[in-house]
């Protein structure tokens, strides 16, 4: 799907996928560094063309940087490298698409998006809150990344869609500043209403599916969504600013039949395209 539509990177395009291969910090199963790799992989088998959204990756002008070659034994080098990528695309005039990796890869992304857009709001899909304070003493981890978000952005530029996991103390918090959203028709008219035409970034961790259909990520979340709410929303968030993205925590080797690589392709494509694309 890649090879066959991309900009080379030397010329102007709108979307730069940058893959970000790091998951130094994950707190059970290991293997999202491999993530970028199977999603590029997988790719290959899935069409350019999407018949919900009546649109193709022809018309979208993006580019693949590749992989950032990251220190695995060094978070916080790794983070400054991905910021470093993240900027030199918006210094291109690109939109950053990161392919994680763990979720604390969004951070230096959603970090350089908002020194470019003040007024930057999140949306972030999930299995978990990733409100923590800190796990187990550690700030930099992808349990605390929404949190080290929220102290340069504010909680109230913040939501949240798909939790079903997180502390009593991450619930408070969320509750308190009215973070938490539903994927119920209502709520995402809403936030389309919320989001107006400021800018946006996507943060899309894959373990908000359900694990019946995407078993591959490193901490799996019984009562997750299917691809027809992912498209629904994403439908829903068609037109909407979009000027960053990610697609996180896809562990490919955790999935032996390889179906969750392809769903994180097709997220990818889907996504790609209502960044990209005006309303038909």
């Amino acid at each position: 799907m890649f090879d066959s539509t991309e900009t080379p990177l030397d010329q102007a395009h709108s979307i730069r996928i940058i893959g970000a291969p790091f998951d130094g910090t994950v707190s059970f199963r290991p293997g999202a560094r491999f993530g970028p790799a199977a999603i590029r992989d997988a790719s290959d088998g899935v069409e350019v063309w999407s018949p919900l959204l009546d649109a193709s990756l022809e018309c979208v002008r993006y580019a693949d940087a590749g992989d950032v070659e990251l220190p695995m034994g060094d978070t916080g080098r790794a983070l400054e490298m991905i910021r470093e990528a993240a900027d030199a695309a918006l210094d291109a005039g690109a939109a950053p698409f990161l392919l994680g990796g763990e979720h604390l890869v969004s951070l230096p992304a959603i970090a350089a998006v908002h020194a470019r857009h003040p007024d930057l709001l999140v949306v972030q899909l999930d299995a978990h809150a990733d409100q923590r304070e800190d796990y187990m003493g550690v700030k930099l981890s992808h349990a605390c990344v929404i949190r080290r978000v929220a102290e340069f952005l504010g909680q109230e530029r913040i939501r949240q869609i798909g939790i079903r996991s997180g502390t009593k103390e991450e619930y408070r918090l969320m509750r308190e500043h009215g973070t938490l959203t539903t994927f119920r028709e209502a709520d995402l008219e809403e936030l389309k209403v919320w989001i107006g035409r400021r800018p946006v970034y996507l943060t899309v961790d894959l373990d908000v599916f359900d694990p019946s259909c995407f078993p591959g990520t490193g901490t799996p979340e019984p009562g997750g969504i299917d691809w027809w709410t992912f498209q629904r929303f994403l439908q829903v968030l068609r037109g909407c600013r979009i000027v960053g993205l990610d697609a996180v925590e896809l562990a490919p080797q955790l999935d032996a039949s390889g179906c969750s690589s392809v769903l994180a392709a097709k997220a990818v494509r889907e996504m790609l395209l209502v960044a990209a694309c005006p309303v038909a």
